[in-house]
C-alpha cells in the first residue's frame, strides 16, 4: 500500500523559468537512468525477492526513488512556469511566441507544446519512457550488481546536469538526489557482498577449462597487462591457433540429419549453386551506355589453382 505526503522529500526553488532546462531535466524523469525507471527496477526485484532484509530495503529504496521522481517533476513544471502561461493564454503574438518557445533550446518546444509545460515520460530527446529500462534478472546477485551500477550512472546524470544549470536552487535540489543515489550505492553494495558466495551470479559453476582464461584477442600497439590479464590470475593466451576451437574439436559447425534432410538440403544447394566460370552482365555494366569494363559479360576460364572440395560441416 501506498500514501502520498504532499510534501517533497526536498525543498525545491526555482529561480526563473527556464524551459531549456526542463527539457534536459527530463532526462531524469522518464529517461533510462531517470527516477521512474530506477523506482520500477527495485520495485519489482522486491517483490519476488525471498530475503526479507533485501526485501525491506528494496522497497524502501524503490519508494523513495518515487518520491524522488516527485521532485524532478516538480522542478520541470516550474521551470516551464512561465512559457505553459504564456502558451496557454496566448500572451504573446503569434511570431513572438514560436521565437520564444523556439529558442529555448533543444526540444523544450515539444514539452511545451505537446505536453502543456507538464512533465512527460520522456527523455530530453522526446523518446518515451519504455518498461525496456528495467532490467530485473530474478538472482539477487546478479540484479544487485545492476542496481550498483544503475546508481552509478544517475549520478553522472546529476552531475551533468548540475553543470548546465547555474540556478542556485535547482543546484541544490540535483545536489541532494545525486547524493541519494550515493548512499543507495552503498546500500546495494553492503547487500550484495553480505551474500556468501556472491559471485558468480547464479548457481551453476563454470568451466574450470576457461573460467580463468584470458584470450589476447585484439593484438597489436596498445596491449597490455594489467590485473585484468596478469598471469597470477588468468592463463593468458595470445597464439591465434590456441584462440581456435578451444574445445579441442575441429573449429567448424555439425549438424546431424537424417537422410531425408540430407537429400533436400543437398537438392538446394544444387539449386542455388553459383556457376565461378559465369561472368555476367550486369546493370551496373548497362549504365555505363555500352563501355563495358574490361572482361565485364565475358566467359572466364576456370580456374586452374590447386583447390580441393572441402566437406560441407
Amino acid at each position: 500500500m501506498f500514501a502520498h505526503n504532499k510534501r517533497l522529500q526536498y525543498t525545491v526553488r526555482v529561480s526563473e523559468t527556464n524551459p531549456g532546462l526542463a527539457n534536459l531535466l527530463l532526462e531524469q524523469f522518464g529517461g533510462p537512468q531517470g527516477e521512474l525507471a530506477a523506482a520500477c527496477r527495485y520495485f519489482t526485484q522486491a517483490l519476488a525477492e525471498d530475503d526479507p532484509g533485501r526485501k525491506d530495503m528494496l522497497m524502501d529504496i524503490a519508494t523513495e526513488e518515487l518520491s524522488h521522481l516527485e521532485v524532478i517533476g516538480t522542478i520541470v513544471a516550474m521551470l516551464n512556469k512561465g512559457a505553459k502561461g504564456r502558451i496557454a493564454e496566448g500572451a504573446e503574438q503569434e511570431a513572438d511566441m514560436y521565437r520564444s518557445i523556439t529558442g529555448a533550446g533543444n526540444d523544450s518546444h515539444l514539452t511545451q507544446v505537446l505536453y502543456g509545460g507538464g512533465p512527460a515520460l520522456v527523455n530530453s530527446a522526446g523518446v518515451p519512457w519504455t518498461a525496456a529500462y528495467v532490467d530485473t534478472i530474478g538472482d539477487p546477485s546478479a540484479d544487485l550488481r545492476s542496481n550498483i551500477a544503475a546508481e552509478a550512472r544517475a549520478k553522472m546524470i546529476y552531475e551533468r546536469l548540475i553543470n548546465a544549470t547555474d540556478d542556485p536552487g535547482v543546484k541544490e535540489a540535483l545536489g541532494f538526489l545525486m547524493t541519494r543515489e550515493i548512499a543507495h550505492q552503498q546500500s546495494f553494495e553492503k547487500a550484495l557482498y553480505s551474500m556468501q558466495p556472491n559471485f558468480p551470479p547464479g548457481k551453476l559453476p563454470g568451466d574450470p577449462r576457461f573460467a580463468n582464461t584470458y584470450f589476447n584477442m585484439s593484438q597489436g600497439e596498445g596491449d597490455t597487462r594489467g590485473p585484468w590479464n596478469m598471469d597470477e590470475h588468468f592463463t593468458y593466451v595470445s597464439e591465434r591457433e590456441d584462440q581456435l576451437a578451444v574445445d579441442g574439436g575441429s573449429g567448424l559447425p555439425e549438424v546431424m540429419l537424417t537422410d531425408e534432410e540430407a537429400a533436400v538440403v543437398q537438392q538446394a544447394a544444387a539449386r542455388t549453386r553459383s556457376d565461378p566460370s559465369e561472368d555476367p552482365m550486369t546493370g551496373a555494366d548497362l549504365g555505363m551506355g555500352g563501355a563495358l569494363a574490361p572482361g565485364a559479360g565475358k566467359m572466364a576460364k576456370p580456374s586452374t589453382g590447386r583447390g580441393g572440395a572441402r566437406k560441407a560441416h
